[in-house]
């Protein structure tokens, strides 16, 4: 991690088809993150993100790359006042949040031989020292683990049991 990045790279017993399934298709995305993403992923095309009954949209929240099975980026989405409630987040902290410049994630997946992929996640644009990179500096390894885990298992790592955990999307990482 740098002052303004976070990169995390992981090996997963899977093909690069189902790696990219378990990033685009809701039915895997809500099982492991907790949320799902409406959108076609074609570049340039609006996301949804929903998450806790809040559907958070911004034209700015859009499909950035699009490469089935290699690569997918997108804009971080919007901190909201709906989704904020949804997730249980203070509006001193979604107001901070929203402060922050939009950032971006990319995911790169490589073949590893006949049974590996290696995925690789850049979430870039942070403010040095800000609050969102300290809170996804924390949720992106347990959200990666979690996907590992369900892709080689058939099931997500257990949501963990600590006070104020609201799931894998990174807001619960925020130490008050």
């Amino acid at each position: 991690m740098s002052d303004s990045a976070i990169t995390y790279t992981l090996y997963i017993q899977a093909d690069p088809s189902r790696v990219w399934q378990a990033l685009t298709e809701p039915a895997f995305t809500r099982r492991y993150w907790g949320l799902s993403f409406e959108t076609d992923w074609t570049v340039g095309s609006a996301m949804a993100w929903v998450e806790r009954g809040a559907r958070t949209t911004d034209p700015a929240q859009v499909v950035l790359a699009c490469v089935p099975h290699r690569l997918l980026a997108y804009t971080w989405h919007t901190f909201t006042p709906q989704w904020a409630a949804a997730v249980g987040i203070s509006e001193e902290l979604r107001a901070e949040l929203e402060r922050e410049p939009r950032t971006k994630v990319t995911y790169e997946i490589e073949p590893v031989g006949d049974t590996l992929a290696r995925l690789t996640v850049r979430h870039e644009g942070f403010t040095p020292g800000g609050t969102l990179i300290g809170m996804c500096g924390r949720a992106w390894p347990m959200l990666a683990s979690s996907l590992k885990t369900l892709l080689e298992t058939g099931a997500p790592l257990p949501e963990p049991e600590h006070e104020g955990t609201q799931g894998h999307g990174g807001h619960e990482a925020h130490e008050h």
